[in-house]
């Protein structure tokens, strides 16, 4: 067999990079002719409250613009881009449609004539994965001729990394999704994502590491200017490689070894030929994980053990909290940090994910969310329980049930929760290598 080709390239120019990339691994020699091309770029969040800061969090549009000129110069006529963005009310599809409009793809449909869809709105098809594992793709994406999966490279709080075959997430429904975050550790997030590129159409992936991420998927993390662009034919061999780049040995990356027993290879780069920019000479570790402590006799992130925060426990996260509990999670530990006056809570602590089991004696037990209150509702080792019975969990909920559990979290920051992301986009204002002209069209 061939080696599987896997381009590295600096960001240099428009168009030029992105071509040089896509030619040295020979990334579009499979794409058929008069295909319908899906395009899949990594939109992870969006609001309309507050300018987003989109580095390292969001396909940038400068290379979406750049695929699509190579895809129109191959006769390609047929192009929809399709993201399905997660938003705290299923059913708004405004905030959708203002992230695509503000990213320019409007203008990406007048000038090429591209279609753009949010894939909450579309139909979705039962895919059987194998295994009796069976989750809904978009309509879209599935019946589509031919893939071009434009990730962002970036570390991922929950699966180490995210890259091409974790992106695809982004093409399923919503109860897909919270399935996919399963209590079940034989079927956890990560052996669910490693066959998300199984039944996929050929794929194209063209990684997009002009910004990264550190601590991803969202924008609380750390943004780096790393002018990066991989491409290739194989999304296995493609993530195997960008897992080196940010700094990972992807065998210790779960999704990623998953899917490489699953058919049969090897997760290292044995198989693989690297062509363009050595690894050793672009890779820069990116930090996946946020850490904590239990110095303070409960457990908490670092920065509020730091503090002195005592009398509450805040678990770390695991794999089972999905995506709309998640969302939330940094509100919450932001609003505890902000509501502590120096004396100890009063022996409470926060449950989340569908995992987690209430520690026997604690005087008070908050469990966020539906999945967390559905398993511990009838729990005897639970003193008082202060239910968030919602799915997603509402603001208004959160900032009962911290009050009854004596905890004064300020109203306002359940009230504006949109607006938190404004203080991470503060981290990059004046730096002139994080550029707005990057997510617009020229």
């Amino acid at each position: 067999m061939k080696p599987a080709r896997v381009s590295i390239v600096k960001y240099e120019k428009p168009l030029e990079s992105v071509r040089k990339a896509v030619d040295l691994a020979g990334a579009l020699d499979h794409l058929p002719q008069k295909a319908r091309v899906f395009i899949k770029p990594n939109i992870v969040f969006w609001t309309r409250s507050v300018p987003f800061p989109k580095w390292g969090v969001i396909t940038t549009t400068r290379v979406i613009e750049d695929m699509v000129v190579l895809l129109k110069e191959r006769g390609i006529e047929k192009i929809t881009i399709g993201e399905g963005v997660v938003t705290a009310d299923p059913k708004d599809y405004a905030t959708p449609a203002h992230a695509f409009e503000t990213l320019g793809y409007g203008e990406l449909k007048k000038r090429y004539g591209v279609e753009f869809v949010n894939v909450m709105e579309r139909p979705f098809e039962k895919v059987d994965l194998g295994d009796d594992m069976v989750l809904s793709f978009s309509a879209d994406i599935v019946n589509s001729d031919f893939v071009v999966d434009l990730p962002v490279m970036k570390a991922h709080n929950q699966t180490m990394v995210s890259l091409g075959i974790k992106n695809l997430k982004g093409t399923i429904n919503i109860p897909s999704r919270k399935k996919c975050h399963s209590a079940d550790p034989d079927r956890d997030l990560n052996v669910w994502i490693a066959r998300l590129a199984d039944k996929m159409p050929p794929i194209c992936t063209v990684y997009d590491g002009i910004y990264t991420a550190e601590r991803g998927p969202g924008p609380d993390g750390r943004m780096h200017r790393s002018d990066i662009l991989m491409a290739t034919s194989d999304v296995l061999a493609g993530d195997l490689v960008g897992a080196h780049v940010l700094g990972h040995d992807p065998k210790t990356v779960p999704h990623l070894a998953h899917a490489a027993a699953n058919h049969g290879r090897p997760a290292d780069l044995s198989g693989i030929e690297v062509i363009g920019e050595k690894i050793e000479d672009v890779a820069r570790y990116h930090e996946f994980n946020f850490e904590y402590t239990d110095e303070t006799g409960g457990y908490l992130p670092k920065a509020l053990a730091k503090q002195g925060i005592s009398g509450i426990s805040y678990r770390k996260y695991d794999s089972s909290m999905c995506t709309y509990c998640s969302g939330v999670n940094g509100v919450v530990l932001t609003a505890i940090r902000y509501a502590w006056k120096g004396e100890p809570f009063d022996d409470v602590e926060v449950l989340t994910g569908k995992m987690m089991q209430p520690t026997p004696g604690k005087k008070k037990t908050i469990l966020l969310g539906k999945c967390m209150y559905q398993a511990h509702k009838d729990n005897p080792d639970i003193n008082e329980m202060i239910p968030v019975k919602g799915c997603p969990p509402k603001p208004a909920d959160i900032l009962k049930a911290l009050h009854q559990a004596g905890i004064e979290a300020d109203p306002a920051l359940f009230e504006n929760i949109d607006q938190l992301v404004g203080f991470y986009m503060a981290r990059y204002k004046d730096k002139p290598e994080f550029d707005e002209a990057f997510f617009r069209v020229a």
